[in-house]
């Protein structure tokens, strides 16, 4: 009988740890395609966890799970912190006038001079973040959307665990 207590109790346990701290999506969109596929029936599974922005903030580069405006809920790529002028010249993001270096998991990525930073112009991030989908070309991001605030942003998307093929960790 303390056999099936017990497994109860650490069954609850996984429940709340994983209710609280992760979330389990898969993508629909092709806005984040290569990193995270979602064209056709079987799309990536990725799971998002939301501890580490209780204790610190998103950082560029990172994928995070968001709310859009409308309310439906979209993965993007960070690439402007709050403080900052975001900008897009010959298809890199530029911060504050400079090219922002890309971490080497990202060479393939090309980002579009479309919407609000297009022609030349730039975005404040002011106490937001600018995020953009990797497929710049299909993405309903910051070029569109405008600022990211805070709040909105749901959780770091850490892990895909789903197709088998391509399970690994997301973040650079």
């Amino acid at each position: 009988m303390r056999w099936i207590e017990r497994t109860l109790a650490i069954f609850g346990l996984f429940m709340l740890i994983y209710h609280t701290c992760f979330r389990l999506d898969r993508m629909i969109s092709p806005s984040m395609s290569p990193t995270l596929q979602g064209v056709g029936p079987v799309g990536d599974w990725v799971l998002t966890e939301r501890v580490s922005y209780w204790f610190r903030q998103p950082r560029r580069w990172e994928v995070v799970r968001l709310s859009q405006r409308d309310g439906t809920i979209a993965m993007k790529r960070v690439v402007g912190l709050p403080g900052e002028n975001v900008g897009v010249e010959d298809q890199h993001v530029q911060i504050n006038g400079r090219q922002a270096p890309f971490p080497p998991t990202m060479e393939p990525i090309e980002y579009y001079d479309y919407g609000n930073v297009g022609m030349e112009r730039t975005m404040d991030c002011g106490v937001g973040y600018y995020v953009l989908g990797d497929d710049s070309i299909d993405s309903l991001d910051s070029r569109y959307e405008g600022v990211l605030p805070p709040q909105r942003m749901l959780g770091r998307v850490w892990l895909r665990v789903w197709p088998k093929d391509r399970v690994g960790f997301v973040n650079p």
